[in-house]
């Protein structure tokens, strides 16, 4: 062989030697080899093609192709074995022939009523975020994707209206989640709502399309994970994200808003083989876990924390206002994988210990039933260093999810404390609707909390002089003419309410969803016509031409929606 051949043979297994180790050390490609699916349920030219023919313009990239500037560098597998478990619904009775009939005549009018607001949502504003029920014009204010499809899939389905779900469907596969018109979206409402709307509706009908769809948004949210201790940005700016421009995870959010990827990501993972996105929740829940225990209320998180510095030092802490999501999803989380990630009954047990100790109280009522309702508890330091805790009877209506949470985690984890504690906060929330003019509790209120969750006798002179403390607190003028049974009667203040800074109501499933989760836990009937009263008030209280409006004023004797 001539020199000039074994130098041309020796530069071209040069060049294929570095070829090789480019591709051993590069970044990029290590990171693809971590996450790549162990099956590759939807081949990579199969999602490009998908993508390229969304929106009717052809996409410039995928999320999956975008190179991390924090990969990780050992990815933990989602758990694919489990424990078992105890059931959480109840076997004990069957309703009756009786109640049969009558539930299935109440789904007819239920189903009704759904298919009114769709099919204004179809002829108005299809493929929109949504409906403004007053007007009828869409809105388009969760990226402009749809969302009001994406979160309807799973109820078209559940109510047989598969040809509606078909072009329901059929319109999803359009979406573009490379393309928004919004500077930044919210990551937190775009998983649980649109995430977790496409991932139901994939577990019910096992359409592999609706697959597709859940990769391609989950590999969006995934790169919102990549920061520096890998906690994701919740107001997140995808086109920065698409250049390749660095963000930071910010410095002041809700800590729900931080601890509310669990579930959807989970479940992604178990559908696709891809353990990418478990990893990146369970490490956010995972600081959650090692510093529960050294907040300023041991056993809760504060309401607002710092995921930049993965530190918890607020003050407030709470059940309702924009705390739920993080706390309902602890005993699911623990369902969902099996019972195999200890950590999540642990962090239920801790926060349901400190709540039921600091944020559960029994309101006066003037029939002196028996329930409880979930305020908040603000934490103070004194002067010697020491913490100082200030419980404060001001109930949100997101509060009345807890009723669910603890009829949920005392069937799973067999706590009989936690199924009595389920039926007082369930019978608290029943309460505040029912007290009310029009049946709708307002979306926040004020009561007279008993020192005892045991005993609580009704006395009208404490009541009338607590409504008064709180209305001297706001300085009203003319305070020297002051008379509290005019102000009791100007301000619609029904007997134990002494304040309600918030009459409105926003139509939450809060409390309907904790009187499902109870039903099915303990079958007790009552609970049926309670719900059907619930969704009878609000939607005679809602009703617009085009579907359901938030109401205005809970108290006001007239028409709640303008």
């Amino acid at each position: 062989m001539s020199r000039a051949r074994r130098q041309a043979l020796g530069a071209f297994f040069g060049v294929i030697l570095l070829l090789l180790v480019y591709r051993r050390y590069h970044p990029k490609d290590r990171q693809d080899d971590i996450t790549k699916p162990a099956a590759a349920l939807i081949p990579a030219q199969q999602q490009q093609n998908q993508q390229s023919s969304n929106g009717g313009s052809q996409s410039q990239f995928i999320w999956r192709d975008l190179p991390l500037r924090y990969p990780v560098v050992e990815i933990q597998q989602v758990p694919t074995e489990s424990r078992h478990l105890r059931k959480i619904q109840s076997v004990n009775s069957e309703a009756s022939q009786s109640i049969h009939s009558s539930q299935q005549a109440r789904r007819s009018v239920i189903k009704e009523t759904f298919e009114r607001s769709w099919r204004s949502y179809q002829s108005l504003a299809w493929a929109a975020d949504g409906l403004t029920p007053l007007s009828g014009t869409p809105t388009n204010t969760q990226g402009g994707w749809g969302s009001k499809l994406l979160e309807t899939l799973d109820t078209l389905w559940i109510m047989e209206m598969y040809e509606d779900f078909e072009r329901a469907v059929t319109a999803v596969m359009e979406i573009n989640f490379e393309a928004t018109s919004l500077p930044e979206i919210n990551t937190y409402d775009t998983n649980i709502r649109l995430l977790g709307g496409l991932l139901a509706a994939y577990d019910l009908s096992n359409d592999e399309r609706l697959l597709t769809k859940c990769v391609q948004l989950g590999d969006m949210l995934y790169v919102a994970f990549d920061t520096p201790n890998r906690m994701p940005i919740i107001h997140w700016d995808p086109h920065k994200a698409s250049r390749h421009e660095e963000q930071l995870a910010e410095e002041n959010i809700l800590a729900a808003e931080l601890g509310s990827f669990t579930l959807e990501f989970t479940r992604l993972s178990q559908i696709t083989g891809d353990s990418k996105y478990f990893d990146a929740a369970q490490r956010v829940m995972e600081l959650f876990h090692h510093q529960q225990r050294s907040t300023k209320l041991p056993g809760l998180w504060p309401v607002f924390m710092n995921p930049r510095e993965g530190s918890f030092e607020g003050d407030e802490y709470t059940l309702g206002a924009e705390g739920n999501s993080l706390y309902k999803i602890l005993p699911r989380a623990h369902a969902l994988t099996g019972g195999q990630v200890p950590i999540y009954r642990k962090m239920y047990e801790r926060a349901t210990f400190a709540a039921a100790g600091h944020n559960l109280f029994q309101p006066m009522n003037h029939n002196t039933e028996d329930f409880l309702l979930s305020g908040s508890v603000r934490v103070l330091m004194t002067q010697n260093g020491k913490p100082r805790t200030h419980s404060q009877s001001q109930v949100h209506y997101r509060s009345c999810f807890a009723g669910g949470l603890f009829a949920y985690g005392g069937a799973l984890f067999n706590i009989p404390a936690h199924k009595r504690l389920a039926h007082k906060l369930v019978d608290g929330c029943i309460w505040a609707h029912g007290a009310m003019l029009h049946g709708i509790m307002p979306e926040v209120m004020e009561t007279v909390p008993c020192a005892s969750q045991i005993h609580c006798p009704w006395n009208e002179w404490h009541w009338k002089q607590e409504a008064w403390k709180k209305a001297n607190s706001l300085k009203l003028e003319g305070a020297s003419d002051f008379n509290i049974d005019t102000f009791i009667k100007d301000h619609h203040f029904p007997k134990g309410f002494i304040g309600i800074p918030d009459a409105t109501s926003k139509l939450r499933p809060d409390l309907i969803e904790s009187i499902f989760v109870l039903y099915r836990t303990t079958r007790r009937e009552d609970l049926l016509d309670k719900a059907w009263d619930l969704f009878q008030s609000l939607n005679n209280a809602s009703e617009t031409n085009y579907g359901n409006a938030a109401i205005v004023d809970v108290t006001f004797e007239g028409t709640l929606v303008t």
